[in-house]
């Protein structure tokens, strides 16, 4: 069954969440923000919420997890292992610099690469693009040839890795080694920004040139 991709952009950060629908059940990736319209897109198309997919830790794609799992309480939060202690710590997922103190429930799946998960019968394979921070993954739904990549890779750009946790030479290693190896008609949803491809970001993006 086809999957149907719903882009919010949350926050003051302009955080991407993505709703995964195929069927009748849903995940939400990267809820950067309490969101109303998810919650009225889960509740108003009768989805079943099975998972919360996080890309990573910071607090800007954590903040509205509390809610969702408030209204769908058997929604399985799914982190990767190296940022589990973000979820938790406003001085580790960075919110405490923007004098926010954004913390989230513990997860219920702890995720580390290579890893396969499922949703209504669609594959999600768990990629290693850490480096933005220590545990970063991105999602790859290869019958869809479809990746959520998180502050991995951007349109034209990558991830920071001034900040604690990133490492610029395991980023660029990973993108290179997990992203661009993919299907060049991928198409690549990040954390921020529009919508591009493995075949474009290749082709230009000036950090792979």
């Amino acid at each position: 069954m086809p999957i149907t991709i719903d882009t919010f952009v949350l926050g003051p950060l302009e955080t991407n969440a993505y709703v995964i629908q195929t069927g009748g059940v849903c995940a939400v990736i990267d809820p950067g923000w309490e969101s109303a319209d998810i919650l009225n897109l889960i509740a108003g198309r009768k989805l079943h919420l099975e998972m919360i997919l996080l890309t990573h830790g910071h607090g800007d794609h954590i903040a509205g997890v509390a809610a969702l799992k408030d209204a769908c309480p058997d929604a399985k939060l799914c982190c990767p292992k190296e940022d589990l202690a973000m979820l938790e710590s406003p001085a580790a997922n960075l919110s405490g610099m923007f004098g926010l103190k954004i913390v989230c429930p513990p997860a219920d799946v702890t995720i580390q690469a290579p890893q396969s998960l499922e949703l209504g019968g669609i594959e999600i394979r768990v990629l290693d693009t850490s480096g933005h921070t220590r545990g970063g993954v991105s999602y790859y739904l290869p019958g869809e040839a479809v990746v959520f990549t998180g502050d991995a890779l951007f349109a034209g750009s990558i991830g920071r890795t001034d900040i604690p946790g990133g490492s610029a030479s395991k980023l660029l290693r990973n993108i290179r080694d997990n992203l661009l190896s993919l299907e060049k008609i991928t198409r690549v949803f990040p954390g921020h920004g529009q919508a591009t491809s493995v075949e474009e970001e290749a082709r230009s993006n000036p950090f792979f040139k």
